[in-house]
């Protein structure tokens, strides 16, 4: 393995806090609605930063995978967005310091892009690793969006995890960081569960759980305001293609009904179970959240005609 610290340079050391907490948020493979990536953007839109370190994205970035966005203006290429994995110093609401470590989720070289950010965590004394996530989940919309912690700070998600058991999932770079750093410093992950029928698409609802996730969690106080207008505005969209497919709403209420038994049963020990009704097989709800989603993708490009 070539040196870890090549893959990145530091341009400044951390100045508010000897011992920061380091929030990553990469998005990518975990970002269902794009919660990750509209969370991390809020907090650069809203809070005070400084860039303090880059990555080299040229090695562990594959631009044919996701090829950087251009734009042609009438007879020329007139700008490019390069993508871009920082760490920046940020100051929250309250005045406190953190790290946050932001862009998209390498594509090669994981094992040197861990052992640099290792390196990054040992270089600035950071004392605990917060990683943010967003899942697909059987969840209405209607319903306060779920949020999970897992990690080896017991203190910290005590009452948080999800009931799923032991599970084999893909390996992702949140996840890896996540076990590698939690060899020897508190490192949890903050995973927003959002509607399964909803991932393809911003939903702001999963930010705003996020950042009342690091909150909770580590005291992290980043205002919502922005996220607020639009999950209400998401909310609205929803509804609206909601009212002129009956087939549809059929599936969010069986959701809606399984959500409020769980409640209930989590709400009174030894509660009997309560009905929920006929609830579509997985095949008919595939079936209607594709027509569903293929009706927004219809509004949205409506909207874009001038």
């Amino acid at each position: 393995m070539r040196p870890p610290e090549d893959l990145y340079q530091v341009h400044r050391e951390p100045s508010g806090s000897r011992q920061p907490i380091l929030v990553h948020a990469f998005s990518g493979f975990v970002d269902a609605g794009a919660g990750v990536r509209l969370a991390s953007a809020h907090i650069l839109q809203t809070c005070d930063h400084e860039l303090i370190a880059t990555f080299d994205v040229d090695e562990v970035l594959d631009y044919r995978a996701r090829r950087p966005r251009m734009t042609f203006d009438l007879d020329h290429f007139s700008s490019v967005e390069i993508p871009s994995i920082d760490v920046h110093e940020v100051v929250d609401g309250a005045g406190n310091a953190f790290l946050l470590a932001v862009g998209p989720e390498p594509d090669y070289q994981w094992r040197r892009f861990i052992t640099a950010m290792d390196g990054l965590v040992e270089r600035f004394g950071v004392r605990m690793a917060v990683g943010l996530s967003a899942i697909p989940w059987p969840a209405p919309h209607t319903r306060p969006l779920g949020l999970t912690m897992h990690g080896n700070a017991s203190d910290i998600i005590a009452g948080r995890v999800a009931a799923v058991g032991q599970i084999e999932v893909p390996g992702h770079i949140e996840a890896m960081l996540e076990f590698h750093l939690g060899q020897r410093i508190p490192s949890i992950g903050i995973t927003a569960q959002v509607p399964h029928y909803l991932v393809q698409f911003e939903y702001p609802q999963a930010a705003q759980a996020l950042l009342s996730g690091l909150a909770s969690a580590c005291g992290l106080l980043i205002g919502s305001q922005g996220l607020a207008e639009a999950a209400a505005r998401a909310d609205q969209e929803i509804t609206d293609q909601l009212a002129d497919n009956e087939e549809f709403r059929g599936v969010v209420t069986a959701l809606e009904m399984q959500a409020d038994q769980a409640a209930a049963l989590a709400s009174s020990a030894g509660g009997e179970h309560l009905p929920v009704g006929e609830v579509p097989t997985g095949d008919e709800i595939a079936a209607q959240v594709e027509r569903f989603l293929a009706g927004l993708s219809d509004d949205q490009e409506q909207t874009k005609e001038p």
